[in-house]
């Protein structure tokens, strides 16, 4: 008897399709990484940030108190909010309107492909870099600055896992918006600048009036920090610390608003995400 006969009916085939799923993935991710490699400037940025960030955290007490007292933490949390809102939504902006006003998008769309499988092997390079990004801050923060072990690291994963999710989703929804690569600086904005001021990474969210604070806490980035800054030293939104149980139950709104924007996201991409330019 051969293997895939002794296989329940229907298990071999999906296995199979899973499996050359991935492989397109891997290869479109591929194609990407080393267009990727010959952009000059998006290398520097993206060697430039964990670095940066390492030799600004510690001489700005203004982020170091809207974070948290650990100086270890607060350089993590503002490299994975940077990287995600820079590096993976603005990075994969240009990079899908390029394609798309290129046609590769178009081209590929007509081979085996799938949607799903066109749009995450493109983002694969951009979220391999931002991941990156936060492994080698946290190695070098864990070396120079007083990096204790998480609180709840299930919640640090979490805030990097779903904040990726919204912000490659947010960047396919904003294509729309953006006809010429040339002018994603202009689209992007609002996306890049409102989150990231709005999200308590420069200041304490509770010195802004009620109403704004209660509007910043919707907003896609803010749910990434708070998780973070939960996750990793215990800090809850009001500034009480909690331990590993009950961080759980603090992080439910945090996740709710993310699994909020993952819908949202994926819903604008689904009714406005184009193949080809429009002509």
């Amino acid at each position: 008897m051969t293997a895939a006969a002794s296989e329940p009916a229907g298990v071999a085939p999906w296995r199979r399709s899973v499996s050359a799923g991935l492989r397109r993935i891997a290869a479109l991710g591929r194609a990407e990484g080393l267009l990727l490699r010959r952009n000059g400037l998006a290398v520097v940025i993206a060697l430039a940030l964990p670095l940066g960030t390492v030799l600004a955290v510690p001489t700005s007490p203004e982020l170091a108190g809207a974070i948290g007292s650990s100086t270890g933490a607060a350089v993590i949390t503002a490299v994975t909010a940077v990287s995600l809102n820079l590096f993976v939504y603005y990075h994969l902006v240009t990079t899908l309107v390029a394609r798309r006003e290129e046609l590769v998008l178009k081209r590929l769309r007509t081979g085996e492909p799938t949607d799903f499988e066109l749009l995450a092997g493109t983002a694969t390079p951009a979220v391999a870099v931002a991941w990156a990004q936060i492994v080698l801050t946290t190695v070098i923060a864990a070396a120079l600055f007083d990096v204790t072990a998480p609180v709840n690291f299930l919640l640090v994963i979490t805030a990097i896992f779903l904040g990726t999710a919204v912000f490659v989703l947010l960047a396919a929804a904003s294509t729309a918006l953006t006809p010429t690569v040339e002018l994603a600086q202009v689209t992007t904005t609002p996306m890049l600048v409102i989150p990231l001021t709005l999200s308590g990474l420069y200041f304490p969210l509770s010195d802004l009036p009620h109403p704004l604070e209660q509007l910043s806490r919707l907003l896609p980035l803010t749910p990434v920090v708070d998780l973070l800054r939960l996750g990793l030293s215990g800090t809850t939104t009001d500034g009480h610390t909690v331990g590993f149980a009950s961080s759980f139950a603090t992080a439910v709104p945090s996740v709710l608003v993310l699994f909020g924007w993952i819908v949202l996201g994926g819903l604008a991409t689904r009714r406005w995400f184009r193949w080809e330019p429009r002509r």
